[in-house]
Order: C-alpha cells, then sequence, then structure tokens
C-alpha cells in the first residue's frame, strides 16, 4: 500500500490544485502589457469567475468529504483535510495576485482617462450631484436588514455583494448589525461623468446613514458569500427527472456555504457574527485586502472603448462555401457542399454561422429533410440551433432532440428550450439515467431521388453561437455511409433501449472509448519494444484520469514520444530521467479558449486522428456519453497535421510543465525565440485559405 501511495505522489497532481494553477497561468494574461488593457480587465474577471465556479463546485465536494469524516487519500496521496489546507493556501495566493493585478489594471485605466475614485476623493460638487443620484436611482432598491434578537439571520445570495453594517442605537444603548445587499442589477460601476466612476458599494457605503436614520453607524464592512452550486439527482428515485432538476434549482439557492470573503479591515465581532450565522468554522474565511468580488472587471472590460481593445476578430467563411450553389432559401446549399467530400471547420476562425448554423437552417425549411436528430448540450438562453429545430418541428418533420438537463449551471435554459421543443411537436429525451449525454452530434435525414442519404455533424465543441466565437473548436460535415450508420445506432441507444453496437467509425463512451485508447497507448509501447518509433499527441482540456496518467507515464517511460496540450487541470508531471525526455506537456493561454479535443497515433507506420467531445477524465470516459469521431479525408488530415504543427510552434501563448510540478512561459525558457501566437497564426491561415479559390468538386 505504501509503493501504491508514493507512485500516485509522483504521478498524479491533485486536480484542484491544477485547476488554480491554470488560473495563475489565465491571470498572466491579464498582466501582459502586449496585451491591450480592457482585454487585460477580462481575463482578470475571467479568473474571478472561475474561481467562485471552482469553490461552489470542487471545494464544496472536498468539504462535504470532511464532514463526513472521510479520511481516504485522493489520486494524489491528500486525505480530504489536506487537500483543503492546500487549497486554501494556494488560492489565498492567487486572490493575491489578482487584487495586484486590480491594482495594476485600474492606475493605468486612470492614465487613459477613466479614473476608478473612493467617495473621499471627489469634490465637494460632484458629492452633491452623485448623493442627488443615489437618492433617486439607488435608494429606493435597498433594503437593510437588522440582524438582532427580534430579527433572524437574513438569507444571503450566493454570490451577491453585501455590506455588514455595524450599527449603535444611543436611545437603547445598544450595538446590533444588518446587512444591506448591493443591488446587482445596477451594475457595480457608477460613471460620475468627467472620466472618473465610482465602485456602487462605495457610494452606497457613503450614504448608509440614510437607510439607517437615528442610529451612529460603527463601520461598514464589504462581504460575500459562495454556496455549494453542485446538483446531485438520485435519477433512480425521481420519477420525473425534469422535475427533479427544477427542484434541485430551486434548492441551489440555499445550498450550504463554503466561503465568506470579507474586507480585511472587518473586526472580530463581525466575522464571528457571519461565522455564527452561516455555521461555519474560521478557515472558511477569506481576507480580501482590496475589492471583493473581482468579477467588475468584466464590465470594465466591455466598455466601448475600441482603442482599448484587441480588433474585433470576425470568422471568415470558407471558398467551399461562400461559392456553393443556393439554395431553395438563398443561402448556401450545405447539403451540396457535403456531398462533394467531408468538411473540417475550425472555429472560431472559421463561421459557425455559415457552417453549423446554416445546416439547421436549411435542413429546418428543406421538404426533402425528413428527419433531424441532435444533443443539446449548453445551447445558451439565446442559441438560434433550438429555434430551428422548432420550425422543423412545426412543419412535420422527425425532430428527436436529447437535451441534457443535468449540464452544470446551464440547467435552466435547458429546460426552457426542452418546453418550447416539445411544445412545437419534438420528441425530447431528457438525458440518460446516471450518464450525462455530452457528445455533441446531429443526424439529418434526407430524401434524395430513390433513396435516404444520412448527413452527419460532430463537434468538439456545443451548438453555442456565442462560445463558438469564444472557443477553438473542430466540426465535422459528412455524408460517409459508416458515419451515417454508427450515429444511427447511437441515436438508437440515446432514445430506446438499443445496446451500443460495433461502431465502424465512431469511439463512444462509456462503451468502448477507455478501452480504445488504452489499447492504442499498449500498442505504441510494443512498437517502441520492437525498435519503431511510435508518436501520441492529444489536445485535451483535462488530463486527470488516474488509469491514463499511469498509462501514457510508462508508454513514455518505455520508449513512446508523447507530446501533450492540457489547457487546464493535469496530473501528470514529465520525469527528465523516467521519461528520457520523451514526455513533453504544455498550455496554451490566449485570445480564445482552447476547447478542441484532438488525439494522434502514429504507431508501426499507421497514422490516426480523432476529435470530439472527451477529455482524459474518469468522468468523460465512465459517466458520460462522449464521441471521438476519426478524420479520414486527406484535407481533414492535413489540417488536424496543421492545427498540431502550429500549437507545439507556440511561443507566445504556450506553457511548458516542469518537473517539479511548475508551469513556466515558453518564451522565459527561450528568450531569443520568435514571437509565435497560435492565435495569430490560425487567423493567418484562415484568411489565406478563404482567398484561395477551391478545386472544382468532383462528383
Amino acid at each position: 500500500m505504501a509503493e501504491t501511495h508514493e507512485l500516485n505522489r509522483r504521478l498524479v497532481v491533485s486536480r484542484e490544485l491544477s485547476a488554480l494553477a491554470f488560473n495563475a497561468r489565465v491571470l498572466h494574461e491579464a498582466r501582459d502589457s502586449r496585451t491591450p488593457l480592457l482585454d487585460r480587465f477580462k481575463f482578470l474577471g475571467i479568473v474571478s469567475s472561475n474561481i467562485d465556479e471552482f469553490f461552489g463546485v470542487r471545494v464544496s465536494g472536498i468539504r462535504e468529504q470532511i464532514d463526513a469524516g472521510v479520511q481516504a487519500a485522493s489520486a494524489d496521496g491528500r486525505s480530504p483535510a489536506e487537500q483543503m489546507r492546500a487549497i486554501r493556501e494556494a488560492a489565498a495566493l492567487l486572490m493575491l495576485a489578482a487584487q495586484g493585478a486590480w491594482r495594476e489594471l485600474t492606475t493605468e485605466l486612470s492614465t487613459v482617462g477613466l479614473s476608478l475614485v473612493h467617495w473621499e476623493e471627489i469634490d465637494r460638487a460632484t458629492q452633491d450631484l452623485l448623493t442627488a443620484r443615489f437618492k433617486q436611482e439607488i435608494f429606493p432598491v435597498l433594503t437593510p436588514l437588522a440582524i438582532d434578537p427580534g430579527h433572524p439571520f437574513p438569507y444571503v445570495s450566493s454570490l451577491s455583494l453585501s455590506l455588514a453594517v455595524h450599527l449603535h442605537d444611543p436611545e437603547r444603548g445598544e450595538r446590533f448589525f444588518a446587512r444591506v445587499k448591493v443591488p446587482q442589477i445596477l451594475g457595480r460601476l457608477v460613471q460620475i461623468g468627467d472620466g472618473r466612476a465610482i465602485l456602487l458599494e462605495d457610494l452606497i457605503r457613503a450614504h448608509i446613514e440614510q437607510l439607517f436614520v437615528g442610529h451612529e453607524i460603527a463601520g461598514v464592512y464589504a462581504f460575500r458569500i459562495t454556496r455549494d452550486a453542485d446538483i446531485e439527482v438520485e435519477e433512480g428515485e425521481a420519477d420525473d427527472l425534469l422535475a427533479a432538476i427544477e427542484e434541485e434549482l430551486r434548492q441551489r439557492r440555499f445550498g450550504k456555504v463554503v466561503r465568506v470573503e470579507i474586507e480585511a479591515a472587518a473586526p472580530a465581532e463581525v466575522r464571528q457574527l457571519l461565522l455564527a450565522g452561516f455555521e461555519l468554522q474560521p478557515d472558511a474565511l477569506s481576507d480580501v485586502d482590496g475589492v471583493l468580488d473581482l468579477t467588475v472587471s468584466g464590465e470594465i472590460a466591455a466598455l466601448q472603448l475600441p482603442n482599448l481593445h484587441s480588433p474585433t476578430w470576425h470568422p471568415v467563411t470558407p471558398p467551399r462555401i461562400t461559392e456553393a450553389l443556393r439554395a431553395a432559401d438563398g443561402g448556401a446549399d450545405l447539403f451540396r457542399v457535403i456531398q462533394q467530400g467531408d468538411l473540417l471547420m475550425h472555429y472560431p476562425y472559421e463561421s459557425f454561422d455559415a457552417s453549423a448554423e446554416r445546416l439547421f437552417q436549411q435542413a429546418a425549411v428543406d421538404p426533402d429533410v425528413l428527419s433531424i436528430r441532435s444533443t443539446l448540450y449548453r445551447t445558451g438562453a439565446v442559441s438560434s440551433i433550438p429555434g430551428h429545430l422548432i420550425q422543423a418541428a412545426r412543419a412535420g418533420k422527425e425532430v428527436v432532440v436529447l437535451v441534457e438537463l443535468k449540464a452544470r449551471f446551464d440547467e435552466a435554459a435547458n429546460i426552457e428550450w426542452a418546453r418550447r421543443l416539445e411544445e412545437a411537436g419534438a420528441h425530447v429525451i431528457y438525458g440518460m439515467s446516471g450518464l450525462k449525454t455530452h457528445c455533441k452530434a446531429t443526424l439529418i435525414a434526407r430524401r434524395e431521388g430513390g433513396e435516404i442519404r444520412r448527413y452527419v455533424h460532430l463537434s468538439t465543441g456545443n451548438y453555442n453561437p456565442r462560445t463558438a466565437r469564444l472557443y477553438t473548436d473542430l466540426s465535422l460535415f459528412t455524408v460517409d455511409h459508416a458515419f451515417g450508420a454508427d450515429l444511427s445506432a447511437l441515436f438508437n441507444y440515446l432514445t430506446g433501449l438499443s445496446k451500443h453496437a460495433d461502431y465502424q467509425r465512431l469511439l463512444v463512451a462509456p462503451a468502448q472509448l477507455r478501452h480504445a485508447i488504452g489499447q492504442r497507448i499498449s500498442a505504441a509501447v510494443e512498437d517502441a519494444a520492437r525498435g519503431g518509433h511510435p508518436y501520441i499527441a492529444a489536445k485535451v482540456n483535462a488530463l486527470v484520469d488516474t488509469e491514463m496518467i499511469g498509462l501514457l507515464d510508462d508508454a513514455a517511460a518505455r520508449g513512446v514520444t508523447i507530446d501533450l496540450i492540457v489547457r487546464g487541470m493535469c496530473g501528470l508531471i514529465p520525469d527528465p530521467v523516467r521519461h528520457e525526455g520523451r514526455l513533453h506537456i504544455r498550455s496554451v493561454i490566449g485570445e480564445f479558449l482552447e476547447h478542441s479535443r484532438l488525439y494522434h497515433f502514429n504507431i508501426a507506420g499507421r497514422a490516426e486522428w480523432f476529435a470530439g467531445s472527451a477529455d482524459l477524465m474518469d468522468r468523460n470516459l465512465d459517466r458520460r456519453v462522449e464521441v471521438l469521431f476519426p478524420l479520414l479525408d486527406p484535407t481533414s488530415i492535413s489540417r488536424s497535421e496543421e492545427v498540431l504543427r502550429v500549437l507545439l510552434a507556440d511561443r507566445r501563448n504556450s506553457w511548458i510543465l516542469q518537473p517539479d510540478g511548475a508551469w513556466l512561459r515558453k518564451e522565459d525558457l527561450e528568450p531569443d525565440g520568435a514571437e509565435r501566437s497560435s492565435f495569430a497564426e490560425f487567423k493567418r491561415l484562415a484568411i489565406q485559405a478563404a482567398e484561395t479559390r477551391p478545386p472544382e468538386p468532383t462528383l
């Protein structure tokens, strides 16, 4: 047992600490002076939002283990209590760095014409104008809630900013507290109108006496709580999954508090009040020496100051689509384009609207389309894709949609879309018992002459037009017969009682994906033992599955060259002695969020490429319906090779994982190299491809 324990400590890095390290890499983007100022505020807001989610989901889970008395060590050898201590120390350092970034950015902001000021820095005449605004626009929506024997501790919503007010009643000679919520609906930034702005909580603090007439204000201290945001549904006991999810969404508002952020100046009396009110131990308190809730950075990033933003990227449309014949509705005939050969799109460099969006749009109105089957995971509240499916259903087409109700933080939007789809006559499947359906797949059956042709769309990203402009994803369109047969079998599994088929093309979880990847890694080891030169490359969002970590570690030690591009959590560490330089792990962080998954195996002279929805996490391999799809067309393979080549050559946005677990910038490791950004290079390649006339199709 001791040997296994030490092996785990060597092989597996804590996923929680790795997640915090990822956010430290994102925070670097907020402090890189080469990035336009408001874009840096955007990255700071992303880090703050990520940390909130981290505490609401990951930390809350560990807290539950501690409360339940769990002592078993995790994959990295730490007990839950040890994990919690390490997490809080690392998170404190990260948040300290975030406050430093905030001070740097706001100082620079003041040099370009917008200063964030405190009340006492404002002249009297301007204060009078702000007081008038406060009385008219802010005071009416404020509700002070007293905390005393006659008023129980109030409900406080998760992630809302509050002011704890310490009061003294001179008539009764008593001291008590009150809570004032800073209303989110008003926004945090109050523009003064002369190139200055003040945070809303500072403006409220300056007028707090108007809420407590007749009392003396002893102190006002900002605080903020994070509640358990994870949803757990015992599906075997839930007769109606939709109702069960809706009830869990209601209960999420009352989840256990896992963190209290409070400004550092708050006295012990206020701290004890909050700990007692939320029934917490002292380690749940997090001191903030600065501004609470730095997601306000996103509000600043959204200011309409074009000279402080990167130029807006407009996705390009490939010539195969721009020069395609027109369909009856006037748009490009995507069916004709796909008939001419596989189409692989790279978002957001290429247009989601002109490809995936257009496919659904055309299918909804094409009289020859008989049926559409699709999976919806994260569509967003205003996505156009479900609207096209609703239109298709109303037109009498057979529409079957698997709406994953358990997509965290998108549950409410998905419930709304599910109801609207049902009202339109679509058949809606609410996910599968015990499994999340995470694959992104659509199958369209179309009558063409005397036969039915199946059009397939598979993607690494969601059917979400908003994220398609922010996330990098690969998207395949094909009429390959074997793909169509496989996807038909997969939908029969998702919607009925059919068992998993022997898929010809697809690698599907949880049926055979883990085995298929493991089999290929083992084959690479065997090839190396025969004197071959096997190569494995994988681009994923996370690598935390202990079996996969062990297989990759062993493969690199036994002669397999491996390149891993892991955006976020990574549990594997390269060992220069054990791996002899054959294992290279990097992370690419920059303008767009690297979301695509791409796998490459070159074993015994046979090369394979796969893209898909699955990361190397136990949840993806064992508890979700995932799909990796092969890239077979020569053009698709060439594009996949290009993606890998560009990412491995990136110097501007790459971080290299070191044997001690630290992530170092490639620029720092290679200070004399040329600046190469994969994001800039992919834009250049997309523009170049858009200007190149495609070859004449051969039908």
